[in-house]
């Protein structure tokens, strides 16, 4: 095959690899595969100083071998989602900016953030998250969204794309046609919306076709079937042509680039495969293969789309215009200033950043009915769910190779409250649930901090087995977990148990 041709099929892809330094891994696949992109993820950051000087590392590579410089993207989403978490502004959930009402806020905080990561070396923000919330068992989107109806998600997410496009990085609108009304996390397996197609052009498509209006860079698809688009089942939107290109091109009429989510992700890999995935999607009209994992899948997806265009069953035609939207996109100023920026970040966490950070998480902080603040001069017993086993939306935090707690101990103590803990997982087994129901016994003051207890018939258990009339709940992700103990003395969403999430709640607690 042309050595031309092959340069183009490599750029059509974005890849990860599992290292905090350029490893033999990625350093193949830029030099051999010309590969156009790369995406990081926590396992690949440290500190930002170390995320500098990776994507200058990889880009330099890069240049060895290639004009067109690297794509370097990761899903800086804010709250739960936030790749790099350490030395940088923290940025709230979504749907924490609609709790707080301020569309400027919104704007300008992400600004800020992409600032911060185009001083890094990053040039593309897999976000604004467009999907709608509406469904409260959706396992994979919840607060990683702007809201439960179009028009806020809408006007949030507007904002946070102008602000992401204001600081020169690409925006990447996701996840198309729309993940809010689904019970099903497509990392692990596939998922429905079964909505007449009025009702996806209402709801699910409406702020994807805003952001289509306002310009926005990429947009990245779903791994979930729509049959009023798409008739067989068994083709999930990023696989499908009448989703990608007679829905999203010839109807909606979007110009960008249409780049998948991971391949690796079960909805796909446990389907039709990595490899054959990749060239049903580019024959779809996916103009970028992201497989975020491992090597061996992601050579074998770029043969298996060689072998495709020298067998006359992928186009060239199809190549090239996938091609020619990369190239478009590496246009914009963040992708091309790498050699300009330097090695060591400036500009991070400025006061006025934290600041607004600040006043965001606490504005946002929901205590729906009645309040009473904990008594300071008694004792609590304190019961923490924690998540433990890390996933893509549910990441643990690590310091110095240490997984850092979200946990409120700290702060109560602080306050000058007489604290106990007892912890468990989010999954909160039998044997977990007993334990803190034993704990809890007798305690003059509860104070629980859920994850995702909508979720998880364990910690409804627990919700159900302490005494409401002397119980605090704290929803630590979802704030629909408060719906569960209405009558509970004080019921507190943060959206979040970051540090920064946390704090407002604590403060509120002991009646500051």
């Amino acid at each position: 095959m042309d050595q031309e041709l092959r340069k183009k099929i490599g750029q059509l892809f974005m890849v990860g690899f599992d290292a905090l330094q350029v490893d033999e891994h990625i350093t193949r696949l830029i030099q051999q595969q010309k590969v156009g992109g790369i995406i990081l993820f926590r396992r690949n950051v440290q500190t930002p100083e170390q995320v500098a000087v990776l994507c200058r590392s990889l880009q330099e590579i890069n240049a060895q071998v290639s004009d067109a410089p690297l794509l370097i993207a990761l899903d800086q989403e804010g709250g739960m989602v936030m790749r790099v978490e350490r030395g940088v502004t923290p940025i709230p959930a979504a749907m924490a900016f609609q709790a707080a009402g301020s569309v400027r806020d919104c704007e300008e905080i992400n600004r800020i953030s992409g600032e911060e990561m185009r001083q890094l070396g990053v040039n593309m923000i897999l976000g604004p998250v467009l999907d709608v919330n509406n469904n409260h068992l959706n396992p994979v989107i919840g607060v990683r969204a702007y809201g439960e109806e179009p028009k806020s998600v809408i006007q949030y997410g507007m904002a946070a794309m102008r602000g992401l496009q204001s600081a020169g990085v690409i925006t990447t609108a996701k996840h198309f046609p729309g993940h809010g009304d689904t019970t099903t996390d497509t990392h692990y397996a596939t998922s429905t919306v079964a909505r007449a197609k009025e009702r996806l052009h209402a709801v699910e498509l409406a702020p994807f076709k805003e952001a289509i209006a306002q310009g926005v860079d990429a947009i990245m698809t779903a791994h979930v079937v729509f049959p009023a688009i798409e008739p067989d089942t068994n083709v999930p939107a990023t696989l499908s042509k009448a989703v990608l290109t007679g829905l999203l091109r010839d109807e909606l009429g979007f110009k960008g680039a249409i780049i998948t989510d991971c391949l690796e992700m079960a909805a796909i890999s446990d389907g039709v495969g990595v490899a054959e995935g990749a060239l049903a999607t580019l024959q779809a009209g996916a103009d970028i293969v992201l497989i975020s994992h491992l090597e061996a899948r992601q050579q074998a997806a770029i043969d298996a789309v060689v072998q495709a265009v020298e067998e006359g069953i992928l186009s060239i035609e199809r190549i090239d215009a996938a091609h020619q939207r990369v190239h478009k996109l590496k246009q914009i100023t963040a992708v091309n200033e790498w050699r300009n920026i330097p090695v060591r970040p400036q500009g991070l966490m400025r006061p006025e950043a934290l600041a607004l950070a600040k006043k965001l998480q606490k504005a946002a902080l929901c205590v729906p009915g009645n309040f009473r603040p904990l008594n300071i001069q008694l004792p609590v017993a304190l019961i923490t769910v924690e998540v433990r086993l890390r996933s893509e939306v549910d990441e643990i935090v690590m310091i110095r190779n240490k997984e850092a707690r979200s946990s409120m101990l700290p702060a109560l103590l602080a306050a000058g409250i007489k604290v106990r803990e007892c912890t468990l997982s989010s999954e909160a087994s039998e044997e977990e649930v007993t334990s803190a129901i034993a704990f809890a016994k007798g305690a003059q003051q509860i104070v629980l901090q859920t994850y995702n207890a909508m979720l998880a018939t364990g910690q409804q258990r627990l919700l159900a087995a302490l005494p409401q009339d002397n119980l605090w709940v704290v929803a630590g992700r979802l704030p629909y977990d408060l719906d569960l103990v209405p009558g509970a003395q004080g019921r507190l969403a943060s959206y979040g148990c970051r540090p920064a999430a946390l704090e407002p709640v604590v403060e509120k607690l002991v009646g500051r």
